[in-house]
């Protein structure tokens, strides 16, 4: 009996916290792939407002009902995060001209390092503006974001 190989992309990112922007990515890779596996990266380097432990819990109750998605923690690099997954490749977000440049050499290094293929989608013109270190600026000086992360993300209090 021949099984059939589900598409698989790994969404890798801080999400520090996860976004709409972020989430209109993983549903309209849901439209090419079969299977989202969002990837919480572990950096030292980088101070995050919330744990990894928070970041994956929070993203985890937005996709509770959908077994399509499954949230996962990373350190090192994501083509390394990308095999562990078992994962057909990269799937990343694009809101501006500098993004792409960056995304556009990354994926450059993937392929060439891994043969790693990454999958681009532009973020929609309303969520563009939308970024976690906005987010966070707007936590530290206590504004309300629910207007800007997906119903259901539960982050702690900071």
């Amino acid at each position: 009996m021949k099984t059939c190989h589900k598409r698989t992309l790994l969404f890798p990112g801080s999400f520090d916290p996860f976004t709409k922007g972020h989430l209109s990515i993983v549903e309209r890779g849901l439209k090419i792939a079969d299977r989202i596996v969002v990837a919480v990266g572990i950096n030292e380097a980088k101070r995050c407002m919330f744990s990894a432990e928070e970041r994956v819990n929070a993203i985890k109750g937005v996709f509770a009902a959908d077994e399509r998605i499954s949230v996962v923690t990373y350190g090192g690099l994501t083509v390394d995060a990308v095999k562990e997954s078992d994962a057909d490749g990269i799937l990343r977000g694009v809101r501006t001209l500098a993004d792409f440049e960056y995304e556009r050499n990354m994926a450059d290094m993937n392929r060439m390092l891994a043969g790693i293929e990454t999958v681009l989608l532009f973020s929609e013109p309303e969520l563009a503006c939308i970024s976690s270190s906005a987010l966070r600026e707007l936590i530290k000086f206590g504004r309300d974001i629910s207007p800007f992360i997906p119903e259901g993300l539960m982050l702690p209090k900071k």
